[in-house]
């Protein structure tokens, strides 16, 4: 078998020691890939797959990319989740032997980056570490562009697992495979790509040095095992200086409050569950931050809410100020609007692929922080002036770059053009040199032009031939014979040198040389002497982070009109008026209809809500979760008032969804939601589930959703939130002591439903299915069959619930189906009345009151939101319409039977004696009929 060239064996043991990732091998001006590399590549990138001979008995396959646009594709290979492994000559090829050295300098994966279109500027860009150790999982993760580092573990959980990889959202997740097993499904759900790495070497002693022993040995051992894993696999990828990794942040899951991934998604609290984006999201409306550090704090806020009050009151009394005060908050606003990201900025100058430009931002960073410093401590906030008391200017580094670097810098930091006249007297000399050698050339030109009479003779330059002399033919012939030696012949010139000009041109160069190599390295000495003060910039960069957040946050408050809320450590709570932050915000026109929430230990913790479809259940619940989420991270809420206890957990169940890639439907997934609250949830918890017992059939969803209310209000005692379509269980209010019935408001004119989006004490007793689905635009011809159908099902449904027995729900009301249909039945429904635990209820007959009462009611929660009444009249659905009655008046005879019908009182009768007395009914209505 042939032997392979020195230069493809020498390709092969490298690539040995990257197998999993694109090796970029330098070969002068490219990077060349070989083998199933290159055959890869060629696809992924879209380039010409070639080949070369390589000593063997095929050619070899080979695509290759400029080195100088090579940054370009190695993006695209990291944003499909690729790894790549730069190659380069690590020797002068001048003075080589044989193949030049090549090594490789680094690997590049997605966890890993740290610039380019995967870099989002208000986002973290997290690799993260999964380690599991005598039965506890750990959790570090790394953001290199910022130089984050936290770790924490918890006993092994998955739940617990899948909650903390939600709030990271990493790219690249290495460690224990099992783990990384665990987390795969997770991953599945995000936008975006993800690289598993199954990574098991660690290095206790890199990671000591790092971060030093007495750092580490405070780690509990499953946390120092994380550490030194993840510490290995950036030794290992990066092979470089991580000096901006100064110091472990650590915390207990326990500190915050828990928010589970359905509970992100559903409460749209940094994207939107329909289009992904941030725009209609919690972070979109609080986000008004002048710098990209500012912006990523506050979603890390957002991402974990505190349950520390004291914490939480610090916050709060910082905003509050900046709230009150306009001026200080607008003067704050304009000192950090020029204030570049300090975080990234420190991680390349640790990482030394800061550029000119940047140290230039960076000292423009730092010329703004004295005035905001000033501000800080002259605002009446104990909290601000505490965060500015002891915050390090950094005046010195700003003295350093403002001495050394011009004020526009190039982009290279190896074509000269850097460094400030006066800051190294031997540079000063060689710029002299270049100078006086260019005007010497220059008054050499002029010299010649008149020694020879060639107005047209100019003195040019270019890297190969050097200097020159350039005469067009047409005036070769006015030439001094023997003047200049012939160097170069083009097509419609001649280039000349003279012994005066080399030696110039041997001084000029060389000067120019020595100052491109001397600015390189004055520079990359700045660069160096600033790195090793990062942890001093690092910790400038968070105090004015953490100073962005809370201007934001008052922006945001005193521009929505919200108000501080109180906090307690109790259980109670209790919101006046409150509102839907986001839905406000979005809103076309008109006023948001703004609710009360009163949830009592001693009274009622509990609130099952019922009312039509499209009326605001969801809007109020979601609302009420994230008045919560907003008071814990330390902003003003939505509301007239607010007086809120310390949330652990959130638990939402909101609106259908199924895990296709799971295998589960959408019941399954409701009912996996349901089994994590019932096993997590504490009584210092919030649970809120939407159309509860949706997705199987009538009984068995009813049954549940009654088990599941019983088992939150019996076992658990929780504040929680229950929606619901099964108005059958109303009945719960009367042996349920902490459960109360609220529904949603609606007005009835003519064949118009106006859903008034009022939450008002009692139940209701329809749906408005049909209707909305007229609304929906549902073809008439399927409106009216519907409506059709729903005669038919609902007298079934009806002795369906009387013969279930004595233990079934009760049968005041009918199943779904049926509650559809009496709002359906006819375009214009009905309301009559029946007292209900002090609410009017609506009852089957007597269509003029009911219609007048409808009325009053309609008219009382208009008063009611014009804050001209505080009373409020319920305006329930219809339990029947006029169609009904008249069309058993029409039967002729049957105005007996209906008499009787409204005489009856099923609720005062035991099962045996309705289904009785409903026996007799319908043979009444069958002789009719005959």
């Amino acid at each position: 078998m042939a032997k392979h060239t020195p230069m493809i064996e020498q390709y092969l043991s490298i690539k040995q020691q990257a197998e999993d990732a694109f090796l970029f091998f330098r070969l002068g001006d490219f990077y060349e890939m070989f083998f199933d590399d290159a055959i890869r590549a060629a696809k992924e990138l879209e380039i010409t797959l070639t080949g070369r001979e390589g000593g063997g008995e095929e050619r070899i396959p080979m695509c290759g990319v400029p080195y100088h646009s090579a940054e370009n594709y190695i993006q695209r290979l990291i944003e499909k989740g690729y790894k790549v492994a730069i190659c380069e000559q690590v020797e002068d090829p001048a003075v080589a032997k044989g193949v030049v050295r090549r090594e490789i300098v680094r690997i590049v994966t997605p966890g890993t980056v740290m610039e380019g279109k995967l870099i989002d500027e208000k986002s973290n860009h997290y690799l993260v570490c999964l380690t599991e150790h005598e039965g506890a999982n750990a959790l570090a993760a790394c953001d290199l562009s910022t130089g984050e580092m936290v770790v924490t573990s918890a006993p092994a959980s998955h739940s617990w697992l899948l909650d903390e990889l939600n709030v990271y959202m990493p790219t690249e997740i290495i460690g224990s495979s099992g783990l990384l097993e665990q987390a795969e499904p997770i991953a599945k759900a995000w936008n975006q790509s993800v690289l598993f790495t199954s990574w098991a070497r660690l290095d206790e002693s890199l990671a000591q040095k790092q971060f030093g022993e007495a750092e580490m040995t405070r780690l509990e051992p499953e946390r120092q095992q994380a550490v030194a894993t993840l510490m290995a696999y950036l030794s290992e990828t990066q092979k470089r200086s991580l000096s901006q990794l100064t110091q472990i942040r650590t915390y207990e899951p326990d500190q915050y409050l828990v928010l589970d991934s359905f509970t992100r998604r559903n409460l749209e609290l940094t994207e939107t569950v329909r289009e992904r984006a941030k725009k209609g999201s919690l972070l979109w409306l609080l986000d008004r931050t002048e710098t990209s550090m500012g912006a990523r704090l506050l979603r890390r806020w957002i991402d974990k809410p505190l349950m520390n009050r004291r914490a939480i009151d610090e916050r709060l009394e910082a905003v509050e100020t900046l709230y009150h005060q306009m001026i200080w908050r607008e003067d704050i606003r304009e000192q950090l609007a020029s204030i570049y990201d300090l975080e990234r900025l420190v991680g390349r100058i640790a990482f030394g692929t800061a550029n000119g430009r940047d140290l230039v931002a960076l000292k423009a960073s730092l010329h703004k922080i004295p005035a905001l410093k000033q501000l800080c401590a002259e605002t009446s906030s104990t909290t601000l002036q505490a965060r500015v008391a002891e915050l390090d200017s950094c005046e010195d580094i700003l003295e350093w770059i403002e001495h050394t670097i011009v004020d526009e810098p190039p982009i290279s930091v190896r074509d000269g053009g850097l460094i400030k006249p006066g800051c190294d007297d031997y540079l000063d000399q060689l710029r002299e040199a270049s100078v006086n050698g260019k005007r010497w050339i220059a008054e050499l030109e002029r010299r010649e032009r008149e020694a020879t009479g060639i107005k047209s003779l100019k003195i040019g330059y270019n890297k190969v031939f050097g200097y020159y002399i350039e005469v067009t033919r047409s005036n070769l012939a006015a030439l001094p014979e023997g003047r200049y030696e012939r160097k170069q012949t083009l097509a419609n010139a001649e280039r000349f040198v003279t012994a005066e000009l080399k030696e110039k041109e041997s001084l000029i160069l060389e000067a120019e040389d020595k100052m491109v190599g001397l600015e390189y390295e004055l520079f990359s000495e700045l660069r160096q002497r600033v790195a090793e003060h990062i942890r001093r910039l690092q910790t400038l960069a968070e105090t004015v982070a953490e100073i962005d957040v809370y201007q934001s946050l008052a922006n945001v408050s005193a521009a929505r009109r919200f108000v501080r809320p109180q906090l307690n450590d109790g259980y109670d709570m209790h919101i006046d008026a409150g509102r839907h932050p986001v839905v406000e915000a979005v809103m076309q026109s008109g006023n948001f209809m703004a609710n009360d929430t009163l949830l009592q230990e001693a009274e009622a913790g509990m609130l099952l809500i019922t009312g039509p479809n499209m009326a605001g259940k969801s809007t109020y619940m979601r609302q009420v979760a994230l008045i919560s989420i907003m008071a814990q991270i330390g902003c003003f809420v939505p509301a007239e008032r607010a007086e809120m206890p310390i949330i652990d957990r959130i638990f939402t169940r909101i609106g259908a969804a199924d895990d296709l890639i799971g295998g589960q439907s959408t019941f399954m997934v409701e009912m996996m939601d349901i089994q994590v609250m019932t096993a997590k949830a504490t009584r210092r918890s919030l649970v809120i589930i939407d159309e509860l017992g949706r997705g199987t059939s009538t009984s068995e969803g009813m049954s549940i959703a009654q088990a599941v209310i019983e088992f939150v209000h019996d076992e658990i005692g929780c504040k929680a939130l229950v929606s619901t379509h099964f108005h059958e269980l109303a009945h719960l209010e009367e042996r349920l002591p902490h459960l109360r019935n609220v529904c949603m408001a609606v007005k009835e004119s003519g064949n118009q439903v106006a859903f008034l989006r009022k939450l008002i004490p009692g139940a209701a007793s329809t749906s408005y299915g049909i209707y909305c689905a007229r609304l929906a635009g549902i073809p008439d011809s399927i409106i009216t069959r519907a409506y059709d159908l729903l005669k038919q099902y609902e007298p079934r449904t009806a002795a369906e619930s009387l013969l279930d027995g004595p233990s079934s729900l009760p049968a005041a009301g009918a199943a779904e189906g049926s509650s559809e249909g009496r709002a359906a039945a006819s375009p214009a429904p009905a309301e009559a009345h029946v007292s209900v635990n002090g609410v009017e209820q609506l009852s089957l007959f007597g269509w003029g009151e009911s219609a007048a009462a409808a009325e009053r009611a309609a008219e009382a929660v208009s008063s009611h939101d014009a804050g001209q009444d505080d009373g409020l009249t319920q305006a329930h659905p219809a339990a029947g319409t006029p169609q009904h009655a008249s069309n058993a008046v029409a039967a002729g005879e049957g105005a007996q039977l209906i008499r009787e019908l409204q005489e009856v009182d099923v609720l005062s009768m035991t099962p045996l004696e309705a289904m009785n007395r409903l026996h007799d009914l319908m043979r009444q209505a069958r002789a009719l009929k005959q």
